[in-house]
C-alpha cells in the first residue's frame, strides 16, 4: 500500500472537513446583507426627496399666497396673476387661486421623481390675508 492515507471524518479532522463543505456561505450572506443595506439606503433617500419636495412646494405656495394678498388692492385677477408669476419662478404649477374679500388661497403642485416608481405629485395649500381679531 502506498503512503496515501484516506481522510478520517471522525473527530476534529471530520469537523474541519464538514466546515470546508460550507465554504462561501459567509460570502453569500454578506452579499445579501449588502443588497439589503443598499435597498434600505435607497428607500431612505427616496423618502428624503419627497419630504424636501413637499417643503419646497409649501414654501412656494406660501410665497404665492403672500404675493397674491399683496396685490389684492389692484383686484383679484391681479393678485392671482402675481401668485402665478411667483409659482412659475418657484418651479411649481399653480392649480388654483381663490380670492375671498382680502384673503387669497393658493394651491400648487410639484412633481417628485421617484426613480423606478415613476413620478408622483405633491400638493400644497396656503392662505394669506389680514389677521382676524
Amino acid at each position: 500500500m502506498s503512503g496515501h492515507r484516506w481522510p478520517d471524518h471522525g473527530g476534529r479532522a471530520g469537523a474541519l472537513a464538514r466546515l470546508r463543505g460550507d465554504a462561501g456561505a459567509a460570502t453569500v450572506f454578506a452579499c445579501l446583507a449588502l443588497a439589503g443595506l443598499i435597498a434600505g439606503t435607497l428607500m431612505v433617500g427616496q423618502v428624503g426627496v419627497v419630504v424636501v419636495t413637499r417643503h419646497r412646494a409649501q414654501a412656494a405656495a406660501d410665497l404665492a399666497a403672500l404675493a397674491a394678498a399683496g396685490a389684492l388692492a389692484e383686484g383679484g385677477d391681479a393678485g392671482c396673476a402675481e401668485a402665478g408669476a411667483v409659482a412659475r419662478r418657484m418651479a411649481v404649477r399653480m392649480e388654483a387661486c381663490e380670492v375671498a374679500e382680502w384673503d387669497a388661497t393658493v394651491i400648487v403642485n410639484r412633481n417628485v421623481p421617484m426613480g423606478l416608481l415613476g413620478v408622483r405629485m405633491v400638493r400644497a395649500v396656503a392662505r394669506a390675508g389680514p389677521v382676524e381679531d
